[in-house]
């Protein structure tokens, strides 16, 4: 039977009048499907459209009309195109949290694109020496800018924060015991605590101290001639206040220099720059560290540094060496993507003056709340427009937090929207607060927001471009008339 005939039975089609396979490949619409995507792709998207449709004729609910011609060939390409379609995809960050681990960390300077767009659309020299016609390292890309914005004697790079912290104690400690205070055993995220990188390092861990007071003394008494290094751990995802004491780096390195041993020290969030010039609260930077007399430190190119996911090592040349040179690094060492990216995003720091504006997370963080509001002011009206009469749109003062462990009791005033449903009473007001939030994300560029206290808030710190909610607010409104 032709696919073009009208078919009814009762009013509702039969597996009898499903097409084949193949005349369904040979419809003209589809052939140019298979032109674009090919025929395997294609054919096996329409086997699947052709056993769905058979599942709705068994129970009686295919209707004739989307057996016709038209009506295949658009359900198909419908279907490759959500097969085609990537699981990740660009958002927009309204939650309040700047550098937000689940929507990506920091966002890359324009910079960083457009070194990484050009070094992955051709061979590069990843590992090969120009002046010597020689094999190179690929350390050698950022290691120059590293240790001249740091002060270090030498760095390398491996793909995360946990990767080099686990990479010096494994290369340093050499199944030794390392000496940490009780105070610093964190969690750094996803179950991952610092005892387990410990023990998947090889080293013996020694805790000293308490949970809230750690003295210079418990570390002296500690050392011994298994010790192998002292570690130092940034608790910047958490803070104990009250009555605690802790020992500083610049207190510890006389005792480990004069016991001949390493001091490490894992920072974190791994701020290049003092974030109280730009009126932020204060981090320890690796210069700081380097300075106070640590033999290494380590942090984060993610975070606020605002580059790609690495982990970066600084240090004296005879311990970056051994860390250099132990066999995990080659397993945990960057890949010429984020190599390419990170060293774009250092080069801004050989230019400081320019960073507020180059880099996103670094302009977003310094954005006074005036700022914020007025990019809030300019959504205001074309967002009431669009959710009237549902739901109310107004213009809040919000806080907003750097995130990802960086400074969590810091907060960063802000300005936002506030939405709440139009009801009688609470009863429906989470089901209402979750259809909008859900219409949010299935736009084609997803806006994310935070619900608290019966209201959706959408804080507008990280709006570099009202106009790209704005261009959405269209297809906003229509999906939730639809719904």
């Amino acid at each position: 039977m032709s696919l073009d005939e009208s078919v009814v039975h009762g009013s509702k089609a039969t597996v009898k009048d499903l097409p084949s396979i193949d005349k369904l490949l040979r419809l003209p619409s589809v052939q140019a499907l298979v032109s674009t995507h090919g025929h395997t792709l294609v054919a096996v998207e329409a086997r699947a459209q052709v056993d769905g449709l058979r599942v709705q004729a068994l129970a009686g609910a295919l209707s004739p009309s989307a057996l016709a011609p038209e009506a295949l060939g658009r359900s198909l390409a419908g279907r490759v195109a959500e097969r085609l379609a990537p699981r990740l995809r660009r958002v927009i960050n309204l939650t309040g949290t700047v550098i937000h681990t689940n929507l990506g960390r920091s966002v890359l300077p324009q910079a960083a694109i457009d070194h990484l767009v050009a070094m992955m659309a051709g061979p590069n020299n990843l590992e090969y020496d120009l002046a010597s016609g020689s094999r190179g390292d690929r350390d050698s890309i950022v290691e120059g800018l590293l240790c001249e914005i740091t002060g270090a004697q030498a760095a390398t790079v491996v793909n995360n924060n946990a990767a080099a912290v686990l990479l010096s104690l494994a290369a340093l400690s050499g199944g030794r015991e390392s000496i940490v205070s009780r105070g610093e055993l964190v969690e750094i995220g996803g179950a991952f605590r610092m005892p387990d990188v410990m023990a998947s390092a090889g080293a013996q861990m020694v805790e000293v101290g308490t949970t809230n007071r750690t003295h210079l003394a418990d570390y002296e008494r500690a050392i011994n001639e298994r010790t192998a290094l002292l570690l130092k751990v940034h608790t910047s995802n958490y803070a104990v206040q009250g009555f605690t004491s802790a020992v500083s780096e610049a207190e510890l390195a006389p005792l480990a220099r004069a016991r001949g041993v390493a001091l490490v020290s894992d920072l974190g969030s791994g701020s290049l720059i003092d974030m109280a010039k730009y009126g932020l609260p204060q981090e320890p930077t690796p210069q700081q560290m380097l300075a106070a007399g640590c033999d290494v430190v380590t942090f984060s190119g993610d975070k606020l540094l605002g580059g790609p996911q690495a982990g970066l090592i600084v240090g004296s040349h005879e311990c970056v060496t051994r860390i250099r040179k132990f066999p995990m690094k080659r397993a945990l060492r960057l890949s010429k993507l984020p190599l390419a990216a990170l060293e774009a995003t250092l080069q801004l720091y050989l230019q400081p003056e320019l960073l507020v504006r180059e880099l996103p997370t670094l302009r977003w963080l310094t954005r006074t709340q005036a700022q914020v509001g007025a990019t809030a002011s300019a959504l205001l009206t074309p967002l009431q427009a669009a959710l009237a009469p549902r739901y109310t749109v107004t213009l809040e003062t919000m806080l907003s937090q750097i995130g990802s462990g960086s400074l969590p009791v810091d907060r960063l005033p802000s300005s936002g929207l506030a939405i709440a449903p139009v009801l009688p009473g609470k009863r429906g007001m989470g089901s209402a607060l979750d259809a909008l939030a859900t219409a949010l994300r299935e736009l084609p560029l997803p806006i994310i927001g935070r619900i608290a206290d019966d209201r959706l808030l959408l804080d507008c710190r990280c709006v570099d471009d009202p106009a790209m909610i704005v261009g959405q607010l269209g297809a906003l409104r229509t999906a939730l008339v639809q719904e």
